[in-house]
Parts: C-alpha cells; structure tokens; sequence
C-alpha cells in the first residue's frame, strides 16, 4: 500500500482531488499542521494497536492522546501499539503515512470523540509528504469504521 493506492481509493470514491502531496510535511503534528495551514489538532492520527492479537487502527485528533484507562474500558485489555516495524506488514502503510483507508483486509478502524469537534479534518495520504482533507462524514464513509470510541485525553484543554 502506498500514496498510490490512497489515490486510486479516493479517485475510486470520487475524492481523488484532495489529497496533497507536499515538499516535506514533518515528522511532528505541529509541523504538518503549519506545511498544511491548519491547527494542530484537526491533524488525524491514524494510531496502530494489536487487540487480541489483531491489527486495528484508532484515528485521533492530533491533540488527543492514548488514555490507558480509557483504552481498557473500551477495548477491555491493555492498550499495545504494533512495534514500527510491523506497522506496514500488518495494517499496509509506512510508520508516518499510516491512513485509515487503503488498507490490509481484516483491519478494523475505530474514530476516537477527539475528531467530532472539526468540519474538516487532515489525514496521513499514504506517504511520508501526502495528506487527504475530509468532512467528518467523509471519513466515517471511506473507513467503514466499527465505532466512535473515547480513548484519549489532552484534547479537553482545546475545547471551546
């Protein structure tokens, strides 16, 4: 999987023209969100976990940040991120282009309460310097998400 896959899947859902590809858009939140022209937190993490040995993927806000606790009462076991490098063998995009979309069979995609704060979101493109700008319910429908889960904390702060 690739920024050429993500393409393909998006033009396939008639979304084809946004995703951007950038010069360089960092290895941080913060710097993605200032290459893209947005706030920090409208940058969606696409996290990887192991649950019950099963690739899954949590997309978060980027403010937001794994909650222990509340990753247990969601999930009922402890949260396990898949180690870097695994992270392309089992969910199909590199550490840092990991999008909830154009993925592995098999992978089940959660959307964390963090992201329903924004009407426009910004996820990873499937390469180190691409990006995909969604509405809310673009992203619910690309994904095919399972659920709205409540797994972080950090974000609160931000809320208006």
């Amino acid at each position: 999987m690739s920024y050429e896959s993500v393409k393909q899947f998006l033009i396939k859902h008639e979304l084809g023209d946004q995703i951007q590809v950038n010069e360089h858009i960092g290895d941080t939140v913060e710097h993605a969100a200032q290459v893209i022209g947005c706030e920090p937190a409208q940058i969606a993490k696409t996290m990887s976990f192991l649950q019950k040995e099963k690739p899954i993927l949590i997309v978060m806000a980027g403010d937001a940040k794994v909650n222990n606790r509340k990753y247990k009462d969601a999930f009922q076991q402890k949260a396990k991120m898949i180690p870097g490098s695994q992270v392309e063998d089992l969910i199909g995009h590199v550490p840092g282009a990991v999008c909830p979309f154009a993925i592995k069979n098999g992978v089940e995609i959660f959307l964390d309460v963090s992201l329903k704060r924004f009407s426009t979101i910004y996820t990873a493109g499937g390469s180190l310097n691409s990006t995909v700008q969604l509405t809310l319910p673009e992203l619910e429908e690309l994904t095919d998400y399972t659920k709205w889960v409540d797994t972080c904390t950090g974000w609160y702060v931000n809320q208006e």
